[in-house]
């Protein structure tokens, strides 16, 4: 007997929680499905045209296959200029990925301690990597994988102002970055449960040498396998219960962003 599918509704009251570094590989799906697969079918195209016209050439049947062979060249060079572009996007888009997940892991540990950490919650316009949830305090965490030269000693400097990454400045600002993404993390957890939280900035850098942090730092810039000791440092700031009360607004925000 046939079942009407009207009659039956999913099981799931609500929807998973995002997975750590899924905007970046909503992104990379997005570059493959509009821009390489486009250029790739449309140079496959403009390719055919001529091998028609040399088929035609070659078994003596008149025709004039330069104007299209002239036409395919320009067409197939341009794609294949996209193309390569997007390729690069895709792999930094992938080691950013990768490195998020990386830190995803490291993180982990802070749940020995009783956090509770929530990944890629997505608001309007931009996401936030990670955030601890913890009764030492609320750390927003942004996670900037950078390739590190082969040669030398590369490491990254925070003065509690200027960030420097092997001695420049990154082309987009982490520290502001964190700090405008931490900003929305407490109006967002103050509108929703009517208390204001301590809620900190911390920028991640996996796999490089970060010097000490200035006293006081008004931003934690950090290697990911530092970031639990200094949790653990920190006082206690919120009680279990205003803990349990800020983990289940947040999280509520992180399900309805993941729809």
């Amino acid at each position: 007997m046939p079942t009407d599918k009207k009659s039956k509704k999913s099981p799931l009251k609500e929807t998973p929680l995002r997975l750590p570094g899924q905007s970046l590989e909503e992104e990379i799906n997005r570059l493959f499905d509009e821009k390489i697969v486009m250029y790739f079918l449309f140079a496959t195209v403009f390719f055919v045209l001529p091998l028609v016209d040399w088929t035609r050439t070659l078994l003596k049947t008149p025709t004039n296959p330069w104007p299209s062979t002239v036409f395919a060249s320009v067409v197939v060079a341009y794609c294949a200029f996209r193309v390569l572009r997007t390729y690069r996007q895709v792999n930094l888009l992938k080691l950013a990925r990768d490195g998020e997940r990386i830190v995803a892991e490291q993180l982990d540990s802070l749940r020995e301690q009783g956090a509770a950490i929530i990944h890629d919650i997505v608001g309007d316009g931009f996401n936030v990597d990670h955030v601890i949830l913890s009764s030492r305090g609320i750390f927003v965490a942004e996670t900037k994988t950078r390739s590190k030269p082969r040669r030398g000693s590369p490491k990254v400097t925070y003065d509690g102002k200027v960030l420097l990454v092997d001695g420049l400045k990154p082309d987009r600002d982490p520290i502001a970055q964190v700090e405008a993404n931490t900003r929305w993390v407490a109006k967002t957890l103050e509108a929703s449960t009517g208390k204001t939280f301590p809620v900190k900035p911390v920028v991640l850098f996996p796999g490089w040498f970060v010097e000490p942090l200035p006293r006081g730092s008004p931003v934690w810039v950090l290697e990911p396998k530092a970031l639990p000791t200094f949790v653990a440092n920190e006082p206690v700031k919120i009680s279990d219960s205003d803990l349990h009360l800020a983990v289940y607004h947040l999280t509520r925000v992180a399900r309805v962003g993941s729809r």
